[in-house]
């Protein structure tokens, strides 16, 4: 037959429960390092201020932490930003550290970053202010909200789409798919205590638009072949289906890396946590679309007939 031809043979859905029980190991990872670790959410969500800046003849981390203590300021975190000229420092919003906390909960970049700057300016003059981002509490908890409210229903909007359009098995083994990449992609972050802020959520919907095409273009394969090889085993089928499109699937993969990873090294340092999220969600995604999806749908024993349409009663149909 035609579709045996110019076609890899890997066999795919020999490995499903070895890959199965890796992706089992990372998730548990994952999510007990959400439990132990929780996120390094940025200001975000937990609200707050983010001031950058630039000292020329590099950044003296302990002399800026003395300096801020000094002044009152201990809870603030500093760390460098990109190279050893950039700090970044964070600081929650409070009463005692914002005097103008009203205007703090609408956003409004008010007099915290000057202040911080003015301290630094007097222990080192060379100092340059960057920008200043100032999030209220309030305003970072409906972010979050809003976040997670956001993943839940493109869930439920794919696992529907999926089953109108294929059969409510496709439509689980998509969503099991998505769910393993974005655990996994959180996970990745929390583990590394990586920054995690609006961008990365951004990130991970572009993934799971990424995943869920890469998905359906299987599913479209392993329709047409279940219908075609009737006779044939479903997991022979899905086999053939995946090698089928396994070209499609790397050249599409790693062109769309390159991309990411010149994002990631030349698009700045506001960029890295959203290019970051990518890459891993696009190799956690290639990955899912080919074991996870697919292994689910089989494992809920998909068969030719459930893409048949339903039979047609003939008494019924020749009554007037």
């Amino acid at each position: 037959m035609e579709i045996f031809k110019k076609t890899t043979s890997i066999n795919f859905v020999g490995h499903r429960r070895t890959a199965m029980l890796v992706s089992l190991a990372l998730i548990v990872v994952s999510m007990g390092s959400l439990f132990v670790q929780k996120l390094n959410l940025g200001v975000d969500f937990t609200g707050g201020v983010l001031m950058e800046a630039v000292y020329p003849g590099g950044a003296d981390l302990p002399a800026i932490w003395s300096a801020l203590e000094d002044a009152g300021i201990d809870d603030a975190t500093v760390q460098l930003f990109g190279t050893p000229r950039n700090v970044l420092i964070r600081m929650p919003v409070s009463e005692d550290t914002v005097p103008d906390a009203d205007d703090v909960e609408q956003g409004q970049k008010v007099t915290m970053g000057e202040t911080v700057f003015d301290i630094l300016h007097s222990a080192d003059e060379s100092v340059v202010r960057g920008r200043v981002e100032v999030v209220g509490a309030q305003v970072g908890k409906e972010l979050s909200e809003g976040g997670a409210l956001a993943l839940i229903i493109v869930l439920i909007l794919v696992f529907l789409y999926v089953m109108i359009r294929f059969v409510w098995k496709f439509g689980a083994g998509a969503v099991a798919a998505l769910v393993h990449d974005v655990i996994l992609v959180v996970g990745f972050f929390s583990l590394l205590k990586l920054d995690f802020d609006l961008s990365v959520v951004a990130a991970i919907l572009a993934v799971i638009g990424y995943s869920l095409n890469d998905t359906i273009v299987v599913f479209d394969r392993i329709r047409e072949n279940l219908l075609e090889l009737r006779n044939a085993d479903p997991e022979e089928v899905v086999n053939i289906s995946i090698n089928q499109m396994l070209a499609r699937t790397i050249i599409t993969g790693v062109t769309t890396l390159f991309v990411l990873l010149a994002l990631y090294i030349f698009g700045g340092e506001a960029l890295r946590p959203f290019s970051l999220a990518l890459i891993v969600g696009i190799i956690v995604g290639t990955y899912s679309s080919i074991y996870v999806a697919s292994a689910t749908a089989l494992g809920l024993n998909v068969t030719v007939e459930d893409l048949l349409p339903p039979p047609v009663d003939e008494e019924q149909d020749a009554l007037p």
